[in-house]
């Protein structure tokens, strides 16, 4: 297959993984910190008065430099230079299963039909973590990265991958450690010197980026906080983050999730020995690593956390390392039901297949899905076993076929499967608040959405409208991250989300330094006149 048709094959699924399934979010989840913290080190004037930008904690990456720099480059927004990395990014990791898949004896079509799968994206139960990350976040950019690391590894690329990894370290340093790990261990395996020389080259990227994320962060803008590597959690600190970030903690969920993992170990152990045959030395350390890397997290994130309470456990997040596990369990079990459904080994290959596709239709793979889901599971897996022994035989057929089976599962998942990426938060009336606030509130104004519990409504009005929030739930994001900030946090929260607001709160909030207090319709104030309302919101300026 020519190079210009796999490269089009690709960005048709990068495409489609994003416009379709599992699609994008903007101002959702994590962008609603790092978009006002962008918008803050860009404009020091604006949201200076919400405590999310003046604490950024993004020191320790060049994710803002480089949101930063490709807005003042290109002239877009925001949200356009990091859904343009987004995308770019997602090509390249999709890129790095293709080239895995070839790293292990696969041709073009069958590794393509491996990099159709991986495109479909999947979320990890536990840690609450994805493969293909909906919201342009670091982390979605550096896992995609790491992926093409290991695509490049397996073709003994060493520097290239080395590169690749260098680059997913300046953008998010702590989803690295699983990649660099492994090649760690693959460096230090006897070689020729030739090749050990070669091996060590990958590692001068890493240095020039380490020096680099070091010289960025001595100019960092905002007030930041003192990270004291070796501080212990104070029990008020444990307390906020099994509340508000709860998936840091390994005893919050394994119960529920341990069983999964066990299960998808042994099944990447036993989709390896299927394949290994021709699996290069490269890629098999990283077949076998990553996923013990990720298995490992669970008993150190356990001992370092919840035992020592080392305070920059939950930071670091070992846990997410699990992310490498079923990457890898979906990609051996892609790569063995290829290697079955062209020996015409049907069971075995529709068996391999159901489970890469059972990845990112049901989280829960260890629980039977709705009977419209295990349609579709068995719909892809058949088509794939019909797709990979029509191309063994070089069937007219089956090039078309593998165009259609690439591309069912991004319309039938979502269709048939009823499979739900995000919940639909932006509404019309949100939009015209924030418009409203925008441009008719002073620009320090500070707005309290009172009564929202756990509504993500207020980070997007914070974003769009480009005015203070006093507090939020998703706001409490950063209690893992930054000690005073989270302290914050808490206090706020207490002072305005206990009880209901009443119109005589308007003066103790007044003395907060809230200027504009937002219910929801059925939560109207008697005694105050609103300033705004519409269908969902109504607005009250309690400001004198």
């Amino acid at each position: 297959m020519k190079p210009v048709v796999v490269a089009a094959a690709i960005l048709v699924l990068t495409l489609l993984s994003f416009v379709q399934f599992p699609g994008h979010t903007w101002i959702q989840q994590d962008t609603q910190i790092y978009v006002p913290i962008l918008e803050h080190l860009r404009d020091p004037a604006v949201l200076d008065k919400d405590m999310l930008v003046l604490r950024p904690h993004v020191t320790f990456t060049l994710y803002d430099e480089v949101a930063l720099g490709l807005r003042r480059l290109t002239g877009w927004g925001f949200r356009g230079v990091l859904e343009g990395q987004q995308v770019a990014t997602r090509a390249l990791g999709i890129w790095g299963i293709y080239l895995m898949a070839t790293g292990l004896g696969l041709a073009a079509e069958p590794a393509l039909l491996v990099a159709g799968i991986f495109a479909l994206g999947a979320m990890i139960g536990g840690p609450a973590v994805m493969f293909l990350e909906l919201e342009p976040n670091p982390r979605g950019f550096a896992v995609p990265l790491l992926v093409l690391g290991v695509g490049l590894m397996a073709h003994a690329r060493y520097l290239a991958a080395g590169i690749a990894g260098a680059a997913a370290f300046l953008i998010h340093p702590p989803t690295v450690y699983p990649f660099w790990g492994v090649y760690f261990c693959l460096a230090l395996k006897p070689s020729k010197p030739e090749l050990m020389r070669r091996r060590l080259y990958a590692f001068v990227p890493l240095l020039v980026a380490a020096v680099t994320l070091l010289i960025a962060s001595r100019h960092q803008a905002g007030i930041g906080e003192a990270q004291i590597f070796f501080a212990r959690l104070t029990p008020e600190q444990e307390m906020l983050q099994r509340m508000r970030a709860s998936y840091v903690y390994i005893s919050a969920w394994w119960r529920d999730w341990l069983p999964q993992y066990l299960f998808l170990l042994a099944a990447t152990a036993a989709g390896y020995l299927r394949v290994r045959r021709e699996v290069s030395p490269e890629l098999r350390f990283f077949l076998l690593g990553l996923p013990l890397v990720g298995l490992l997290s669970m008993p150190v994130s356990w001992v370092l956390l919840e035992r020592l309470k080392w305070g920059l456990v939950p930071q670091f997040q070992p846990l997410r390392a699990l992310l490498f596990l079923t990457l890898m369990a979906q990609f051996t079990a892609a790569a063995a039901g290829c290697r079955a459904a062209a020996k015409r080994r049907w069971a075995e290959g529709l068996a391999w297949f159901a489970l890469a596709y059972t990845i990112p239709v049901n989280t829960a793979i260890l629980q039977v899905p709705p009977a419209n889901r295990i349609l579709v599971v068995l719909l892809l897996a058949a088509g794939a076993c019909l797709v990979c022994a029509g191309l063994a035989r070089q069937f007219r057929w089956a090039r078309p076929a593998l165009a259609a089976a690439m591309l069912a599962g991004f319309f039938l998942i979502p269709t048939l499967g009823k499979v739900v990426s995000y919940p639909r938060l932006h509404t019309p009336a949100l939009a015209r608040l924030s418009a409203w606030a925008r441009t008719a509130t002073p620009r320090d104004a500070v707005f309290l959405f009172a009564n929202a519990g756990k509504d993500l409504s207020p980070g997007i009005f914070r974003c769009d409208a480009l005015r203070a929030v006093y507090v939020d739930w998703k706001g409490g994001g950063q209690v893992n991250y930054l000690r005073e900030l989270g302290e914050m946090w808490w206090t706020r929260w207490q002072q305005t989300m206990t009880r209901p607001f009443a119109a005589q709160d308007a003066a103790r909030l007044r003395s907060l330094g809230i200027d504009y207090v937002v219910v929801r319709p059925n939560q109207r104030v008697p005694g105050l006149t609103p300033v705004f309302e519409n269908e969902q919101f109504i607005a009250y300026r309690i400001a004198g």
